[in-house]
């Protein structure tokens, strides 16, 4: 992948909620997540620790390497919240 270039919504959606659903050990397709889906709630269950392994996942399902600092100082609620900070970095 070309230096520099912002991720596709869309494809980053899609792998983000694949990895959520895995890291929650959920038997559901990833589709019937939406971005509002709280990452620690009803229906997921993301607790730190997971989510480190989630972003080497993310790095590893995009071909992509994010910035170390990306994640730092930065709340994450809501799948959407972590697919927008994904979407928005400069990837390596």
């Amino acid at each position: 992948m070309p230096a520099n270039l912002q991720l596709d919504r869309s494809a980053v959606a899609a792998v983000v909620k694949k990895v959520v659903v895995a890291e929650s050990r959920l038997s559901i397709p990833p589709e019937r997540i939406s971005d509002d889906e709280p990452l620690v709630g009803d229906l997921l269950n993301v607790n730190s620790l997971g989510f480190v392994g989630m972003l080497v996942r993310i790095e590893d399902e995009l071909d992509t390497t994010l910035p170390d600092d990306l994640f730092v100082g930065r709340s994450f609620r809501t799948v959407g919240d972590l697919v927008d900070v994904v979407t928005t970095a400069e990837v390596r």
